[in-house]
């Protein structure tokens, strides 16, 4: 999924839903890695939260130097391009 020039509500609506779809498929991975404990568990938990922290800030920038757009669609499909590239890569990397 990348950032569209001219989206509408409807894409706009069918991405975020598969960005929950894929949201849930890591959270359920992570939840698993997680419940193993030790010392990978305590590794994936600092990694979540520093990439949470990492993503926030990155997507702030970017909305404050205008470089999601300047219509509400073009922000809106910017943001959620934005999650799903980190989303993504983490289900790779997590094994699916």
């Amino acid at each position: 999924m990348r950032k569209k020039n001219n989206p509408n509500w409807f894409s706009i609506g069918m991405d975020a839903w598969a960005l929950a779809a894929e949201s849930n498929m890591v959270i359920a991975m992570r939840m698993g890695a997680l419940a193993f404990g030790g010392p990978s568990a305590v590794k994936e938990a600092e990694r979540m939260v520093a990439e949470k922290v990492s993503a926030n800030m990155a997507l702030g920038a970017d909305l404050l130097t205008g470089k999601l757009g300047t219509s509400p669609e073009q922000i809106v499909s910017g943001s959620i391009a934005h999650y799903s590239r980190r989303v993504t890569a983490n289900r790779r990397r997590l094994g699916w």
